[in-house]
């Protein structure tokens, strides 16, 4: 029987939260290398404050920004520089800012999308549910969204600073690392552990 499933001395079942809320985190990287693209068209990377507030966010945790860019709202250029974050050798996860929204320009989600291998729709849930207090009824509005691309977790968050300090601060820092962990896990590591659970 897996440890998840052990009889205890007075008969009853336990689940063993315990040891698998430590072995949840066993695949945590402790430092991470982040890519940041801001997307706008009305401001350059001088003017960029909320891919600022993401840099510092990120290195004061601890982090490294190891590659930084900012595009314009355009569908190709957005997937292209998302695409060419994926596969760079140093990035572990990918913060985007911009274009999240619903005018007509606002195509980030769009572009970045597609090239979810997996979703995770928490994000933008917990996202939209912390902004609230903020924001009100006016969460309706924001479509951001994050998934996982080629093994590195990508979250898109809207161009707003406030929103950025939210997203990347109560979100993104939180778990980041035990998400590019789990999502760079070596498949025969996980087929091993499958099998000491299914025992």
């Amino acid at each position: 029987m897996s440890k998840h499933g052990e009889d205890t001395d007075d008969g009853e079942h336990s689940h063993g939260h315990e040891e698998h809320s430590h072995d949840h985190h066993q695949h945590d990287l402790e430092s991470l290398g982040f890519a940041v693209l801001t997307v706008s068209s009305s401001r350059s990377i001088d003017e960029d404050a909320a891919g600022d507030a993401i840099v510092e966010a990120v290195e004061s945790a601890g982090h490294e920004v190891t590659v930084r860019e900012l595009v314009p709202d355009t569908y190709d250029r957005v997937q292209d520089t998302v695409n060419r974050f994926v596969n760079r050798e140093d990035t572990d996860c990918i913060v985007t800012t911009g274009g999240t929204g619903v005018t007509p320009d606002d195509v980030t989600i769009e572009a970045v999308e597609p090239l979810f291998d997996k979703h995770l729709p928490g994000f933008g849930e917990l996202f939209r549910r912390l902004s609230y207090d903020e924001i009100s009824t006016k969460v309706v509005g924001t479509r951001a969204a994050a998934g996982v691309a080629n093994g590195v977790p990508v979250f898109c968050l809207p161009g707003s600073e406030s929103a950025v300090r939210l997203g990347i601060e109560d979100i993104v820092l939180e778990e980041a690392p035990h998400l590019a962990g789990l999502a760079r896990r070596d498949e025969s590591e996980a087929d091993e552990e499958d099998e000491t659970d299914a025992e």
